[in-house]
């Protein structure tokens, strides 16, 4: 049987490992055993007992390389911050500045999932968060339930592309792209996406405005000497946070891994100095740190197995003849690439996504003629989309299972709040194409 399989075309083995990959998703078991197990057999059936040995070097490279290190920095640093209760203090401060406003307190929750992105980085941590805070003041307040749920989800998934990023971190390896330079392509991106999401809310609001009720007065009156006081010291320590590790690796003082060091030990001083650092605390900041990167890592080992078997196979030229020889140009292959990253994103997680597709088509941009930092944030933004789109769509699950019950908030709310955010971000992923400078121009002054 191993000789047979071995005769097999380049072709033949790209479809096998591909379909049963697809098969292997659909059992619902979890990404990593079809994966890794799609990748161990068919190398064995190809290459034998050597095979092992190329799986061995490659996985070890992968869950070796240095810059992989910030990951379990950067969820200690975002875990730990979200210990801190900062996010509950912002939305209270922010709360009496734009509660006044139709649609204020959405507003406000895509702000506050803004900066919590630029300092925790983990969608899980600021969808719970905000969730927690703001969904029940808005449902309080008569919100409709898709508008303020859909709020929640688009400004807490923005911890995935603004800046520090686990899936920059992650994607800057596999691809061999300074992660320094994926933070700086990812910010103007990321803030563009907020602004348009609160424009958005504001016309929408306005057009409708029972949807979103304005605050009364007597609900959040405070001096205007107070509810500026109030701002400064919420907003203040995290934006220490932000600028001690962004500003130190976009003036080159410290590569991401020592700036995600730097910005873990300050996150901890903040947890200290809001009185939250207790033995409890450090422990479940330990042990989330520890099952998230490990999930990462995992994934990322099965990953690389499959590439790996897939590569040497000569899948990797088969791909790029496919692509290259496509009909239609260029842009007509980077219009496929990013239907099927969007289709992918629906059903696969986004970790699996960059380790299993990235790699192979990493080579094969440079000879389309487009940049590849470009490329990368095309991708990131383009699996931006995954976290709002059904049925996967981490963001629902994330809001579902931390909303209080007695809220009523059911999946068909969380699901009509979420879709039009889905085409901001295609608005967004145009300007990027009509307007590349949006992502070079911050990387190149650097």
């Amino acid at each position: 049987m191993i000789e047979a399989f071995a005769q097999l075309s380049p072709e033949v083995i790209t479809i096998l490992m591909f379909g049963t990959l697809f098969i292997g998703v659909l059992t619902g078991f979890p990404l990593a055993i079809p994966i890794g197990g799609v990748g161990v057999i068919t190398g064995y059936l190809l290459f034998g007992p050597n095979s092992f040995d190329l799986i061995y070097s490659r996985v070890y490279a992968i869950v070796t390389n240095y810059g992989l290190m910030a990951v379990p920095l950067f969820v200690f640093m975002g875990n730990m911050l979200e210990k801190s209760g900062i996010a509950e203090k912002m939305y209270k401060a922010l709360y009496l500045w734009f509660g006044g406003f139709r649609g204020g307190l959405a507003i406000v929750s895509i702000l506050i999932g803004t900066i919590m992105a630029a300092a925790v980085g983990i969608i899980a941590a600021s969808i719970t968060m905000l969730t927690l805070v703001a969904l029940p003041a808005m449902i309080d307040r008569k919100y409709d339930k898709g508008l303020a749920t859909g709020a929640i989800c688009a400004g807490g998934s923005l911890g995935i592309l603004i800046p520090p990023s686990i899936m920059l971190i992650v994607y800057g390896p596999v691809a061999r792209i300074s992660v320094g330079k994926l933070f700086m392509a990812a910010f103007v991106p990321g803030l563009t996406l907020s602004f348009l999401y609160m424009v958005y809310i504001s016309i929408r609001c306005f057009i409708q405005p029972h949807l979103a009720p304005p605050i009364p007065e007597e609900d959040r009156h405070e001096s205007f000497s107070r509810k500026t006081l109030l701002v400064l010291q919420t907003v203040a320590p995290t934006a220490i946070l932000i600028l001690s590790v962004l500003g130190a690796i976009y003036f080159g003082i410290a590569a991401p891994t020592e700036a995600a060091a730097v910005g873990a030990v300050v996150a901890t001083l903040l947890t200290m100095a809001y009185r939250r650092l207790t033995w409890k605390v450090f422990k479940d900041v330990a042990l989330s740190t520890i099952k998230l990167t490990g999930m990462v890592l995992l994934i990322a080992s099965c990953s690389t197995t499959f590439v790996s078997v897939f590569m040497s196979a000569g899948g990797g030229n088969v791909v790029e003849g496919f692509i290259l020889g496509f009909p239609g140009g260029r842009w007509v292959v980077f219009a496929m690439i990013m239907v099927v990253c969007f289709v992918l994103g629906a059903f696969i997680d986004w970790i699996g996504i960059i380790f299993v597709i990235v790699p192979i088509l990493a080579p094969i941009i440079p000879k389309l003629g487009f940049d590849p930092l470009w490329f990368a944030m095309m991708v990131i933004v383009n699996l931006q989309m995954s976290f709002l789109t059904p049925p996967f769509a981490y963001a629902m699950f994330f809001l579902k299972g931390a909303a209080a019950p007695e809220l009523g908030i059911s999946t068909s709310d969380i699901i009509r709040g979420m879709i039009p955010y889905v085409f901001i971000v295609m608005i967004v992923l145009g300007l990027m194409i009509a307007f590349p400078e949006v992502v070079l121009w911050l990387p190149n002054t650097m």
